[in-house]
C-alpha cells in the first residue's frame, strides 16, 4: 500500500462527509424539513439509472452517477446557491472552482483530476451524460415541490418564468421527462403555487 496515497484518499472521505450537513432549500416529501445536498445527490444518481431509458441519447449510467453524486461537492466550501437567487447566482461560478480546486485537490493526482474533470463536464452541459445529469437535477426538486403542494414555491414567491428559464436546456436531456415535468408546472401555476407571469404563448408549449 502506498500509504500517502491512502491517506490523501481517506482525507477526502471524510472532507466530503461535510456535504451531509449542507441544507438545501427543498423540502423532503412531508415537509418535515428541509433535504441536504447529500440526500439530493443519493436521489438523483438513484433516479438516474431508473430513468435512464428516457435519456434523449444512450449515457453511460455509471459516469452519469458518479457525476451527479460529485456535482455538488463544491458547496462544501461556496454553500448552497437557490436557484432564484439572482444576487448569489452571480458569485456562484467563482465560488464554485475555488472550492473545487481545493476539494478535488486533496485526492491524489490522478483521481483528483479525473473528479474535476466530471465535474467541469457537468458544469459544461454538453455531453449526453452531463445533459442527462441536469435533467435530474431539475427534475428531482420539481418533483418533491410538486409532492409538497408547492410550498417552497409559494415561500419564496417564484414565478413561472423563473422555473422555465432554469430549465431552459432540460429537454436536451430528456424531451420525455420535459413533457412530464411540464405538465406539473402547469398544474401548480393553476393551483396558485407558481405566479404566472407570463404574457403569451410560447414554444415551450405552456399554456399561457
Amino acid at each position: 500500500m502506498d500509504r500517502e496515497r491512502w491517506d490523501r484518499q481517506v482525507d477526502f472521505i471524510l472532507e466530503i462527509d461535510r456535504e451531509k450537513q449542507i441544507e438545501r432549500q427543498t423540502h423532503i416529501c412531508g415537509y418535515s424539513r428541509r433535504e441536504g445536498d447529500a440526500e439530493h445527490a443519493w436521489h438523483m444518481a438513484l433516479m438516474a439509472w431508473l430513468l435512464q431509458e428516457y435519456s434523449n441519447q444512450p449515457v453511460d449510467i455509471a459516469k452519469t452517477m458518479v457525476m451527479i453524486l460529485i456535482h455538488d461537492l463544491v458547496e462544501i466550501d461556496a454553500g448552497d446557491t437557490y436557484a432564484y437567487d439572482e444576487e448569489a447566482n452571480r458569485t456562484k461560478e467563482e465560488r464554485e472552482k475555488k472550492a473545487a480546486e481545493r476539494i478535488f485537490g486533496l485526492l491524489p493526482e490522478d483521481q483528483g483530476e479525473k473528479l474535476r474533470q466530471l465535474w467541469e463536464e457537468f458544469e459544461a452541459y454538453e455531453t449526453p451524460e452531463a445533459r442527462f445529469a441536469h435533467t435530474m437535477d431539475n427534475f428531482q426538486p420539481l418533483l418533491l415541490n410538486d409532492y409538497n403542494e408547492g410550498k417552497d414555491w409559494t415561500g419564496h414567491q417564484v414565478r413561472i418564468s423563473q422555473v422555465l428559464k432554469r430549465n431552459e436546456y432540460t429537454e436536451t436531456g430528456s424531451s420525455q421527462i420535459w413533457e412530464y415535468m411540464k405538465e406539473l408546472l402547469e398544474k401548480n401555476v393553476a393551483q396558485g403555487r407558481l405566479i404566472d407571469d407570463r404574457k403569451e404563448k410560447s414554444d415551450d408549449g405552456l399554456q399561457k
